[in-house]
């Protein structure tokens, strides 16, 4: 039945990603917020799709940490567990406008590439011959004021639920140059929507927000540790779904 249920979602995506994608593309001449609302509600389709088909729910606990975006707050940069595609989707729900960090060659891919090329977000070209921190802070500056808040997956890769990664120090070193506060993400999704086409399984993810933690006085590794402590102690906390 999982991988029934995984089937139909597959098809279900196959049916919207080309809708949206062009949209996307006819209306590659709207400011770059709303194009990015239009990529925030294929997402939110996915998600749910998602209910629909293969039965996976959430809860959201810590929603008050999340601080408020606008004149008077500063943007701030989300660091989040990677262990599904379920949270990349998720996280347009939660915040404000977000620009994620990705690798340049996910622009490339049909359809799902165009739309998120058109979306906002910070690209990497390790063939560009700058320094990819260069990259992410110059766009990042970009990013801010335009409106976005910025989503970096200290992990750099999806995670195998119930495992962990390396944290690496990008997310830290970009905030405190940036002068902004992390917001970190902790979930369970990667136990219901695993890495893969497959293997999905209907239950309740729960995803879990932090107080924001600012950087003064910080150097990246410390920053780094905080916010991995933060992030791997609420995971643990969280379990798996029931």
């Amino acid at each position: 039945m999982s991988a029934i249920r995984s089937l139909l979602f597959l098809l279900f995506q196959l049916v919207v990603t080309p809708i949206y994608a062009l949209l996307m593309l006819l209306l590659f001449w709207i400011p770059r917020v709303p194009m990015y609302r239009i990529a925030a509600s294929w997402c939110q389709t996915n998600l749910r799709g998602a209910t629909w088909i293969c039965g996976i729910g959430h809860r959201a606990i810590g929603v008050e940490n999340i601080p408020p975006s606008g004149a008077h707050n500063p943007p701030h940069i989300v660091m989040s567990k990677h262990s599904s595609t379920w949270e990349t989707l998720a996280l347009t729900w939660f915040f404000p406008p977000i620009a994620y960090v990705a690798k340049k060659e996910l622009l490339s891919i049909p359809f799902f590439g165009w739309g998120f090329a058109l979306s906002s977000p910070i690209t990497i070209d390790r063939k560009a011959g700058i320094d990819a921190m260069q990259q992410i802070a110059t766009q990042g500056r970009e990013r801010f004021k335009q409106g976005f808040w910025i989503v970096v997956y200290p992990e750099g890769t999806r995670i195998k639920a119930g495992t962990r990664a390396k944290y690496k120090t990008g997310g830290a070193r970009l905030a405190i140059r940036l002068g902004v506060p992390i917001v970190p993400v902790a979930h369970n999704a990667g136990w219901l929507w695993p890495k893969g086409l497959f293997g999905k399984r209907p239950g309740t993810v729960t995803i879990s927000f932090g107080p924001p933690i600012a950087p003064a006085g910080k150097d990246p590794q410390t920053l780094t540790a905080e916010v991995e402590t933060w992030i791997e102690t609420e995971v643990a906390r969280l379990g798996k779904p029931e």
